[in-house]
């Protein structure tokens, strides 16, 4: 014969089991939508900076200088196509075997990409989110990030490079 207190705390552990299997579900959901976002979000600027690095590759020097956002002369009065060719042309150091993009980091309304040029060489870029314009970084390191964005970048920023290159 069962006794009165046989089923005492039976519905605490099965709802203790339902919030705990609940928690998992909604921090796997939430860690699985958010972690792609942070890996992808900088995609179409490391895209347009693979571009122009592939035309470098292939010596199309005037499309890539196009592709920097040099298309209106206007544009890069500051830095004409001579000055362009002497950083990025075939007297310049730029190594086509090593060049390739090394990390990327969204910087207010720019991303910085660091690009290793040659063995010797690397350069940080920058590339207006709004307009696409590459130029170099007005700074080696992004000076608004807080101590958790950086920390975040350090970490998870990890993950994006399999898919840098």
């Amino acid at each position: 014969m069962a006794g009165y207190l046989d089923q005492y705390g039976a519905g605490d552990e099965r709802r203790a089991a339902i919030i705990k299997r609940t928690i998992y579900i909604v921090v796997g959901a939430i860690v699985f939508t958010v972690l792609p976002w942070y890996i992808f979000k900088n995609h179409s600027h490391e895209r347009r900076v693979k571009d122009f690095l592939e035309l470098i590759r292939k010596h199309d020097y005037t499309a890539a200088y196009k592709t920097w956002g040099c298309d209106n002369p206007k544009v890069c009065d500051g830095y004409p196509l001579a000055r362009f060719l002497e950083d990025w042309g075939e007297k310049s150091t730029v190594d086509p075997k090593v060049l390739r993009i090394e990390d990327s980091e969204s910087c207010g309304n720019g991303v910085m990409l660091t690009v290793r040029a040659s063995r010797d060489r690397q350069d940080t870029l920058w590339v207006e989110k709004s307009t696409g314009i590459i130029s170099f970084a007005p700074t080696p390191v992004c000076p608004s990030k807080s101590f958790w964005g950086m920390a975040a970048h350090l970490t998870l920023g990890k993950l994006r490079k399999p898919f840098l290159n």
